[in-house]
C-alpha cells in the first residue's frame, strides 16, 4: 500500500496595485503547478494573476476611483469613502486570515496597510510571513529637507517606512526591498531587508512582437500609464511628438481604443485589437496594445506619466520626460517623488507640448546630458533577478516550517 502523498505547500499572495499584482503573479509562476496558490488583490481586480495556473481568488475585489492613491489628493480621497473604501477593506482582512488557513507562507508585496493585513494573516494561521516592499526607497528622501517634507505631508508614509510598517517588517521572517539604499536605511533602523535585484525590471515584459514601420528615426516611447492620467498627459504627447519630425513617437497604450483621447484636431485610426494611429498637425504616431515590453526597448527616449513603467525604461538607460496631471497618480507631488527617485534620469517640466519637446530634443543631442540619465537610471533602478531568488526563500520558508515561532505569533 502506498504512502499518502504530503499535501501541497501553499501560499497566498496579498498585493495592492497593478505592479503589486505583476508582481505576485511572476512569484506564483516561479513557485510552480506544485503549489496551493491563493491571492488577495487589495487594489483592483488582481487580473494579472488570471496566468498562474491554479491561482485562486481568496479576496473580495475592490474597484477603487483614486486607482489605490486614495491620498493622493482630496478628492481621491473623497471619491474612494463614496465607494465604500472603509467597509469593503475591513472585509478584505476577513478574508486573508480566511485565505491563509493551511498556508506555508504568507507573501505580501505592497506598503504598510498590505503589510498589516498580511502580518494578521500569518499570525493567525502560523505562517511564515514574507514582504515584498516594491514603493518605498530611501532615494526618495535625497534632497526632500524639512520644507519638503511638510509640503508632501499627505505622502509621508510613501516617502520613508513609519515606524510601525518597520516594527512590523522586524517581526517578517523575510524583507526585500527595491534597491540597495534602502536595504541599507532599514538595516541601521534593525531591520534584516535584502536586496536581490530589481523587481520592476523582473516583470519588464520581453518584446511581444515586431513594431509597425520603424524607419530609422530615433523612437520615443510615450507612456501615459495605466491610471486615469492618460486623459490629461496623451493630448499633451502628442501634440510634443509632433513638434519632433525627426523622432518616431510610439505610445504603449494599456487601454481600450475608446478611452483614447486626443488634441482637438487629431484623428485615430483604429487598425485591429492591438494597433492604432492618431493623426494631427502633420504628424502620425502609431497606439499599440499589448506592446510594452517591445516600445520599450525599442526606445532611445521616454515620454511618461506612469510609475513603474518610467521606472522601467530608466532601468534600462532610456531618458525620462515626465509632467505632472490632474491625477489620480501622477499628481505634482508623485512627479517630484519620482523625480528624487530616478534622479538624472527623469527630467520633469511643465505638461506643455514645447517644453516636453525641447526636453527631448536636448536628451537626443547632448551626448552628454543623455549619458548621465542613463547611468542615473542604471545606477538607482539596478538589475533584475530579485524574484528567482525571493521565491526559493518563499518555498524554503513554507516546507521547512517555523519551528518554535508559530506558538508565539499566534498569541
Amino acid at each position: 500500500m502506498s504512502a499518502a502523498r504530503p499535501p501541497a505547500p501553499a501560499a497566498l499572495l496579498i498585493s495592492n496595485g497593478t505592479a503589486e499584482d505583476l508582481i505576485g503573479a511572476r512569484l506564483a509562476g516561479l513557485l510552480g503547478d506544485s503549489w496551493d496558490l491563493r491571492f488577495s488583490p487589495l487594489v483592483g481586480d488582481g487580473r494579472a494573476y488570471t496566468d498562474v495556473p491554479g491561482a485562486r481568488c481568496v479576496g473580495r475585489v475592490l474597484e477603487l476611483p483614486s486607482g489605490g492613491f486614495p491620498f493622493g489628493s482630496v478628492a481621491n480621497l473623497s471619491a474612494d469613502l463614496r465607494a465604500g473604501l472603509i467597509r469593503d477593506s475591513l472585509g478584505q482582512w476577513t478574508d486573508a486570515v480566511r485565505g491563509a488557513r493551511g498556508a506555508g507562507a504568507v507573501v505580501v508585496v505592497g506598503d504598510a496597510y498590505a503589510l498589516m493585513v498580511g502580518t494578521l494573516a500569518a499570525r493567525r494561521s502560523g505562517a511564515a510571513l514574507v514582504h515584498v516592499q516594491p514603493l518605498l526607497s530611501a532615494q526618495y528622501l535625497d534632497g526632500l529637507g524639512v520644507r519638503g517634507a511638510l509640503r508632501e505631508l499627505n505622502a509621508l508614509g510613501a516617502n520613508r517606512p513609519m515606524e510601525y510598517e518597520l516594527a512590523l517588517a522586524r517581526r517578517a521572517d523575510a524583507v526585500f526591498v527595491r534597491d540597495a539604499h534602502t536595504a541599507r536605511y532599514y538595516a541601521a533602523r534593525s531591520v534584516p531587508a535584502r536586496f536581490v535585484g530589481s523587481f520592476a525590471m523582473d516583470v519588464l515584459p520581453r518584446p511581444e512582437r515586431p513594431l509597425p514601420e520603424l524607419d530609422g528615426r530615433p523612437v520615443m516611447a510615450l507612456l501615459p500609464g495605466s491610471r486615469g492620467d492618460h486623459q490629461d498627459s496623451l493630448p499633451v504627447m502628442l501634440r510634443a511628438a509632433a513638434r519632433l519630425p525627426d523622432v518616431q513617437a510610439l505610445v504603449a497604450w494599456p487601454h481600450a481604443w475608446d478611452r483614447v483621447t486626443l488634441p482637438g484636431d487629431w484623428n485615430l485610426n483604429v487598425i485591429d485589437n492591438v494597433a492604432a494611429s492618431a493623426h494631427g498637425d502633420g504628424a502620425r504616431v502609431w497606439l499599440l496594445r499589448g506592446a510594452f515590453g517591445a516600445v520599450a526597448r525599442a526606445a532611445d527616449v521616454a515620454v511618461g506619466t506612469a510609475g513603474t513603467a518610467n521606472e522601467q525604461l530608466a532601468g534600462l538607460g532610456v531618458p525620462v520626460v515626465a509632467f505632472p496631471t490632474s491625477g489620480p497618480q501622477f499628481t505634482p507631488g508623485f512627479a517630484r517623488r519620482q523625480g528624487r527617485l530616478l534622479g538624472a534620469a527623469l527630467t520633469l517640466t511643465a505638461a506643455d507640448p514645447a517644453a516636453v519637446a525641447h526636453h527631448v530634443h536636448a536628451l537626443l543631442t547632448d551626448a552628454r546630458r543623455r549619458a548621465r540619465a542613463a547611468r542615473a537610471g542604471l545606477e538607482r533602478i539596478g538589475p533584475a533577478g530579485a524574484l528567482p531568488v525571493i521565491a526559493a526563500e518563499i518555498g524554503r520558508l513554507a516546507t521547512e516550517g517555523r519551528a518554535g515561532r508559530d506558538v508565539t505569533r499566534a498569541g
